[in-house]
């Protein structure tokens, strides 16, 4: 648990220290990739979390996913490590959550089918292991999703191993 403490600390202050020039070029490169792999899957209902801090910025992604019509769900973070999947219909009507975190500004629920969640992370590893914040959130939510889940991550992020338990839940494919 210590290991795992050092590096939330470590990937956080070197991703908090990204150039912002930088690391707008990695961000839209990161949405490129991430729109391909959309494409390639035929995804028609995307799980995204809206990001906060320094985490990659994919409000452009999402902004055109949402006009071509693919339907975009995110997380509200409620008490008891518990998400609560809600359909997103426009970036302007976002309200702040617990622990810094964003959800649409309205309660409308979604409760279907999710295609591909994309999963922020502190770091991945080379078997597709993730690093979060270590509240748990994504583990519990995850391990009873059976779509496919791709993490993001900048290349420093992506670890040749991770310290791993056996409630954590690996991706099905890590872009960097």
């Amino acid at each position: 648990m210590r290991e795992k403490k050092d590096l939330r600390i470590q990937m956080l202050a070197q991703r908090d220290a990204l150039d912002i020039v930088f690391k707008t070029r990695l961000d839209i490169a990161l949405c490129a990739k991430l729109e391909q792999l959309i494409e390639l899957r035929g995804a028609r209902v995307v799980h995204a979390y809206l990001p906060m801090g320094s985490e990659i910025d994919i409000y452009p992604l999402l902004e055109k996913l949402l006009s071509v019509g693919i339907t975009v769900v995110t997380p509200k973070s409620l008490k008891g490590r518990k998400l609560k999947n809600l359909a997103l219909h426009s970036l302007q009507e976002l309200e702040e959550g617990i622990f810094g975190t964003k959800h649409p500004a309205h309660d409308e629920e979604y409760t279907g089918p999710i295609d591909l969640f994309i999963v922020p992370g502190l770091a991945f590893d080379k078997m597709n292991y993730r690093l979060g914040y270590g509240a748990g959130y994504y583990d519990n939510f995850l391990s009873t999703q059976p779509g496919y889940k791709a993490g993001i991550c900048y290349p420093f992020q992506l670890l040749e191993e991770l310290p791993t338990e056996a409630h954590d839940v690996p991706m099905d494919k890590v872009i960097d």
